[in-house]
């Protein structure tokens, strides 16, 4: 475990080390950011700016299912997006038998490997909306630190998913197509589930499970939080990992390397 986290700290110092190059990046990643926060908000102030609400989700706890969801994508952006991106650059031009050869998990080094510091703005901004939306319903400290556990839930999740995707393009190589069919199902985790028609709320609970990545954690912020929910988001997360490492491992044996 202490090799491991020897090499992340490598990986990760490097890795700003060349963001930081262009720092006029980061503001234009705030810029974006805080655009896409406010399209986000205008949004779901369409639903409630004539009185109507969703069922038990007044615009607060809305508000609270948003912060959540923009606290998710900023992970996506910073710590899953350049990972699954450099996957599928390894494959194509033949450079994962490097990875494949080295002392180390291949899945953990292709992970890893890299972060974008541009997600962060995202990530805060999410926390400053759930905060926010927190303190105009009166929620406790630790509210928040409690649902740091299906939020960390969330995570395992949305990487299993990513991860599972980038894996595919040992067969189909270019992928970019699929990854915005996920970023695009993922949307919905904007509005709370009841947001949604039964059949949906079925599907993006039980076939793509966002109600797991946003709604569950808000319920946890908001006190109302049902143990078998989290116990189900908890089993779930493990579950998917170790499926995205079996599923990398069996589409390993069909990688053509480089040199044969």
């Amino acid at each position: 475990m202490g090799r491991y986290l020897q090499v992340l700290q490598r990986f990760w110092t490097t890795a700003i080390a060349a963001e930081l190059e262009y720092r006029v990046n980061f503001i234009l990643a705030a810029l974006s950011s805080l655009g896409g926060l406010a399209g986000s908000l205008f949004g779901l102030f369409l639903f409630y700016r004539t009185g109507y609400q969703f069922p038990q989700w007044g615009w607060e706890q809305a508000l609270v299912v948003m912060g959540v969801f923009t606290i998710l994508q900023g992970f996506a952006s910073t710590f899953l997006a350049p990972n699954l991106n450099r996957i599928v650059r390894h494959i194509q031009q033949g450079t994962l038998d490097f990875v494949l050869l080295k002392p180390i998990s291949s899945q953990f080094w292709l992970s890893t490997h890299t972060l974008s510091p541009w997600g962060l703005p995202d990530m805060v901004f999410g926390v400053v909306v759930t905060v926010y939306a927190g303190g105009r319903l009166g929620l406790r400290v630790e509210d928040y630190f409690l649902s740091l556990i299906p939020i960390g839930f969330g995570f395992l999740i949305l990487y299993s998913l990513w991860f599972m995707l980038g894996a595919t393009s040992i067969w189909f190589v270019k992928i970019y197509n699929v990854t915005e069919v996920l970023r695009g199902l993922l949307e919905a985790g904007r509005f709370p589930m009841a947001a949604y028609p039964t059949a949906y709320r079925f599907f993006f609970t039980f076939v793509v499970p966002v109600a797991f990545l946003t709604t569950v954690p808000a319920e946890v912020i908001l006190g109302r939080g049902d143990p078998l929910w989290i116990g189900g988001a908890g089993l779930l997360a493990i579950v998917l990992f170790l499926v995205s490492g079996a599923f990398w491992r069996f589409a390993l044996r069909f990688y053509t390397s480089a040199s044969s």
